[in-house]
């Protein structure tokens, strides 16, 4: 099946260089989420120290096929998640949202990071980030089945994910969800949404 995201990463990737602005290119997820998240044994007030730590180093935004840049532009982003506002419109068969920050350095990393991502989700290649959501796993399984639309506006950098996949639509809107909830909290929602489903570091 031909790569319709792949297509149009590359040609977006193309326009923001020439554009001159600092990186290329989301969501999770990795905040994405790809998307997930770190806890301490499901108790917010175990292990204070250990949190400290981990909000100075983040460990958990290292990953089993992340790049070193991809993790730093997540550290950039988690640790200036209140210079971040997000907006979501949920799509019968997708999802639009604008993302943009207030600081110049933080708008580029989202820029990358969304780029990168999309690309990513588009080659079905997994970066296995530690704190990465499970809600990205079926992306990296059926990222043939999404079109991505990306474009940097003066409201920030918008991006549209449709596909005809029922399962899909569903993890898109739970994603994008995701997203804005690191986008308000940062590392905070992730100890609560790791925690919530049980998880610990490493897993």
């Amino acid at each position: 099946m031909e790569n319709r995201t792949g297509r149009k990463v590359a040609s977006l990737l193309l326009a923001v260089v020439l554009a001159g602005v600092v990186g290329a290119g989301g969501m999770y997820y990795a905040m994405s989420s790809r998307g997930g998240m770190m806890g301490h044994n499901g108790m917010m007030g175990e292990h204070s120290g250990s949190m400290q730590h981990d909000e100075v180093n983040m460990p958990g935004l290292r990953g089993e096929n992340a790049t070193p840049e991809e993790s730093a532009e997540l550290a950039v982003m988690f640790r200036n998640f209140d210079t971040i506002t997000r907006e979501v419109e949920n799509l019968p068969n997708g999802i639009r949202t604008v993302t943009r920050s207030s600081d110049p350095d933080v708008m580029d990393a989202l820029i990358r990071h969304a780029v990168g991502m999309i690309d990513r989700v588009g080659r079905l290649d997994d970066p296995k980030i530690m704190i990465q959501s499970p809600t990205l796993d079926i992306f990296f399984l059926r990222g043939e089945e999404i079109l991505s639309e990306v474009s940097i506006e003066d409201e920030g950098i918008v991006v549209i994910q449709t596909s005809d996949n029922p399962d899909l639509v569903a993890a898109l809107h739970t994603h994008a969800a995701e997203v804005t909830a690191m986008a308000d909290r940062g590392m905070q929602a992730v100890h609560e949404m790791m925690a919530a489903e049980g998880r610990t570091h490493g897993h």
